[in-house]
């Protein structure tokens, strides 16, 4: 019979383990995208693909979800959405890791179309140029080589040989390495955010000093709130003034660097540098802003004054041609929003080209070192910050950010009013219960705040002074609240005699209605 020979057959490819695996993903990916953010610091800090991501994510932010992610989250909406996109990618890296443990093709493809979706991010950005596209390709290079470099190093599992030995990379030598590159990243991320701190508009807008007004606003009544018993103070301290907008990092502007180019359909084109703006007579501006995301009752409204020219100036001396009706407005980040010419060019309301507020230069969140203001009208259509670039055109010819997105052409500010104490839900002693609150018609002027309990009848209150039609009034009064649950409401009826609709309707698309209510238990 023939011999029977046995062939040894070779042992499968090694594979790594699960959490070394893992760990190569999610490191090469911290290291490509710390690389990115420090070629972005050199060039500008929105070519970070992380951010460049983020701020795209929000251009495709459906309103509703941006609608529920400010009523939720607040101030902090940008927050959670970086930290959601971290994890989202962390989550993907480290799939990408447990996918290559035995060949890195998996990992690196993911890492290549992370870079892509990167570069796509970065160069729809409207206010970055070709060379930022440095960023995610070093994102890309670094984030293969460091993947490649660990992929090596990590311990594998191999198949037992048939004298029964094992063999595998030292799990020392892979933390050392992993170490290292966690180091590294740490370096190369704090790196680039130093490099852009660098260049930063703190210094600029301290060099400014004081701004002094030509025409100040008048001096703000001792009665214009009721802050001793519960209101708001009447002017909103700079650094709790509301602030709702799409940048993900404040834009940097320099005073030497910025101008307002004012074109389209004028006689003159005209540009204006900020010390041309700065030594013109200023004038201060008392004025409540809103935010037309505002929902009934909500905080995003507020009072300053405001320091700057009247932009009615401006459009004169560039000479408005006929059929212009809206000021296509952009920031240096690339947002846009349109301004009724009409309204723009109203010198009963007032609006400006404001460079101070508070009695100090624009606070770097706020728009330093110039934006629009337009009393009367929500922010997006009135209030660009860090504007740069205002073209007089039509509706037809140029939509901006959020009219793209289905918000309404024309905002004026909704007549509103608001509870501020007793907030909802709060225990009272029954019987006289004092109420204030807050309400806000702008450019029309407020007339009279009432409340009931219940289904009651409607009791008018204590109005504060007024101080112009352009800002809030404060009101107060002293109501009956029995033992039990009970509901009050407010209504506010400005100097049209328009009284404030019991009809509840969200912020899109121009703004909310309703009556604000509170529920109080008596004790």
């Amino acid at each position: 019979m023939p011999r029977m020979t046995h062939q040894r057959t070779e042992s499968a490819p090694p594979r790594l383990r699960l959490f070394s695996a893992a760990a190569t993903g999610v490191l090469a990916l911290a290291a490509a995208l710390a690389a990115g953010h420090l070629v972005a610091g050199f060039i500008n800090v929105s070519a970070s693909p992380y951010l460049a991501v983020g701020n795209g994510a929000i251009d495709l932010t459906p309103v509703e979800l941006k609608d529920f992610a400010v009523r939720t989250f607040g101030t902090y909406d940008k927050l959670v959405l970086l930290g959601g996109m971290a994890l989202t990618m962390i989550g993907v890296a480290a799939l990408a890791g447990v996918l290559s443990a035995r060949s890195t093709a998996p990992g690196v493809t993911v890492i290549v179309l992370f870079g892509l979706v990167g570069g796509v991010a970065v160069y729809s950005r409207p206010n970055l140029g070709t060379v930022a596209l440095l960023a995610p390709l070093a994102s890309v290079v670094t984030g293969v080589a460091v993947f490649l470099f660990l992929h090596g190093k990590a311990p594998r599992i191999y198949r037992q040989t048939e004298s029964g030995e094992k063999a595998g990379n030292s799990r020392r030598a892979f933390l050392i390495s992993g170490a290292g590159v966690v180091a590294g990243a740490g370096v190369a991320g704090l790196g680039g955010q130093f490099i852009s701190s660098t260049r930063d508009a703190t210094a600029s807008r301290e060099a400014v000093g004081k701004l002094v007004p030509a025409r100040s606003a008048p001096a703000i009544p001792a009665d214009a709130d009721f802050a001793k018993l519960g209101t708001p103070a009447f002017l909103t301290p700079n650094q709790r003034f509301y602030r709702v907008d799409t940048a993900l990092t404040v834009p940097q502007v320099r005073t030497e660097d910025w101008s307002l180019r004012l074109h389209g359909m004028v006689g003159k084109e005209m540009r204006y540098s900020y010390d041309d703006i700065r030594d013109r007579p200023l004038v201060e501006r008392t004025i409540t802003m809103t935010c037309v995301s505002n929902e009934v009752g909500g905080d995003y409204v507020s009072t300053a004054n405001f320091i700057g020219v009247d932009l009615a100036d401006l459009l004169d001396e560039a000479g408005i041609q006929p059929g212009a009706e809206q000021l296509f407005c952009t920031s240096v980040d690339g947002w846009t929003s349109g301004t009724p010419v009409a309204a723009a060019r109203d010198r009963t309301r007032g609006a400006m080209l404001a460079i101070g507020m508070n009695g100090e230069p624009l606070p770097l969140e706020h728009g330093f070192p110039a934006r629009l203001v337009t009393p009367g009208l929500y922010g997006y259509v009135s209030a660009t910050k860090w504007v740069v670039d205002i073209e007089v055109t039509t509706w037809k010819s140029r939509q901006s950010y959020w009219l793209k997105r289905g918000w309404a052409e024309q905002a004026p500010i909704k007549t509103e009013s608001r509870i501020d104490s007793h907030r909802g839900f709060a225990t009272v002693t029954a019987g006289t219960v004092r109420l204030s609150g807050v309400a806000w018609a702008q450019h029309t002027g407020i007339a009279k705040v009432e409340v009931k309990v219940d289904q009651g009848p409607w009791q008018e209150t204590t109005l504060s002074h007024e101080v112009n039609i352009n800002t809030w009034r404060m009101w107060w009064t002293e109501v009956q609240i029995p033992k039990g649950v009970h509901q009050v409401f407010c209504r506010a009826t400005d100097k049209s005699g328009y009284t404030q609709t019991d009809a509840r309707a969200g912020t899109v698309p121009d703004g909310a209605t309703g009556w604000h209510s509170a529920t109080l238990t008596g004790a």
